[in-house]
């Protein structure tokens, strides 16, 4: 399970500490593979924003040791699963591809239909409150890809 959005620093890294944490209490830490990437270049080795950092730590996620990587053509191979934030960076997945590789590839929000929205909205250039919203939609969606993912493994 990769999760992309375009810095690695807010998005994704929150949606990889969630969902980690959904995978350990379900039983499923040690069967799936969890990471997370961006699309740029400017903050590979950062750690998170501290905004996001404090704001998953007050809900009881740790996002500490992640550290930003960019997005790579064997991520494809590795990962069965490639969950973008937005159709932005969800669109640039697509380009990047291989022709050859399956997997899926989608919005995290398509596992919450009933939010009436489909991007995660990046919180960078906002205050705290973006962070929280972040939270709010990553847990919302996590449960719904949690059983997705769970039956597809009941078929292995």
């Amino acid at each position: 399970m990769l999760f992309v959005c375009l810095g690695n620093i807010c998005r994704s890294p929150t949606a990889e500490g969630v969902f980690r944490s959904a995978a350990v209490r379900a039983g499923l830490g040690k069967r799936v593979l969890i990471d997370s990437a961006g699309l740029g270049v400017q903050h590979i080795g950062w750690p998170p924003d501290p905004r996001a950092i404090q704001a998953a730590k007050r809900r009881g996620y740790d996002l500490a040791k992640i550290r930003g990587r960019r997005v790579t053509a064997t991520d494809f191979s590795r990962f069965g699963w490639i969950i973008a934030m937005d159709d932005a960076n969800l669109q640039a997945l697509i380009e990047l591809k291989p022709p050859d590789v399956g997997g899926y590839l989608g919005l995290l929000l398509d596992f919450a239909p009933d939010l009436g929205t489909r991007e995660i909205p990046d919180p960078y250039f906002g205050g705290p409150e973006g962070f929280e919203r972040v939270l709010d939609l990553v847990e919302a969606s996590v449960p719904g890809l949690l059983e997705r993912l769970q039956d597809t493994l009941g078929d292995q």
